[in-house]
């Protein structure tokens, strides 16, 4: 009998862990919508931005295009916490920091050599479709920007 309450307690343990990670309206696949966005001239545009839950972090994988039009590709692992995690591959960013706003809206930091270069929100629509992403920035030739990214979930 205790055998058996343990193990169901442990399936309603891994049932419940899955429900609360399948209700984050980040985790998926998300799309740039190009005709719904407003890109700033000569910023990179992120293509797909994927969220996936990586243990107890989540783990950021974006993939666009430079202000050249070079593919680009880089990782961000960490926390919704607002605390700097490392980003790889992207040479205009080394740190981003995620921060919980609500249950459908994030915070953005993005910093370089310990300087924030962009700040925005990411916000999920109600029905978890789309989600805005605005930013705003210095760019690495110190000409500021505004950009509305529209993403549709995949």
């Amino acid at each position: 009998m205790k055998a058996r309450m343990i193990v169901l307690t442990l399936a309603l343990y891994f049932v419940a862990a899955a429900v609360c990670f399948a209700s984050d309206v980040q985790i998926g696949t998300w799309k740039l919508n190009e005709a719904k966005s407003k890109l700033a001239p000569g910023v990179s545009k992120n293509s797909t931005v994927v969220y996936e839950v990586a243990g107890d972090n989540v783990k950021v994988t974006v993939d666009g295009t430079d202000r050249d039009g070079k593919p680009t590709h880089n990782e961000w692992t960490g926390k919704f916490d607002g605390k700097d995690y490392p980003v790889t591959s992207d040479p205009d960013s080394d740190a981003r920091s995620y921060k919980q706003v609500n249950a459908r809206t994030l915070a953005l930091t993005v910093k370089k050599g310990g300087k924030v270069t962009v700040t925005g929100r990411i916000a999920v629509s109600a029905d978890g479709k789309t989600r805005t992403v605005t930013t705003r920035g210095t760019d690495p030739q110190g000409k500021k920007f505004k950009t509305i990214a529209v993403y549709d979930k995949q």
